[in-house]
């Protein structure tokens, strides 16, 4: 599963980054790792772009981008 499938108030783990180097060290400058926890906190219409909140931070992402990162989804309550 990737990011592009989560709904808003989805919640899940980053499994792995998929890409280019450039794009990895861009989403690794805003903490966007493998094992981190993100929330889904808004989408545009069409998801062409992800709002999401990880250690409470907005980062907006394409949908392009989100393709790129698997997640494995967890139930909200679980974050930290």
């Amino acid at each position: 599963m990737d990011l592009s499938q989560l709904n808003n108030g989805d919640c899940a783990t980053i499994i792995k980054i998929e890409g280019d180097k450039e794009l990895k060290k861009r989403l690794f400058s805003f903490g966007v790792v493998p094992k981190a926890n993100i929330k889904v906190e808004s989408t545009s219409i069409a998801k062409s772009t992800i709002e999401i909140n990880i250690d409470c931070t907005l980062i907006a992402i394409r949908k392009d981008e989100a393709k790129k990162i698997i997640i494995k989804k967890i139930d909200c309550k679980d974050l930290k």
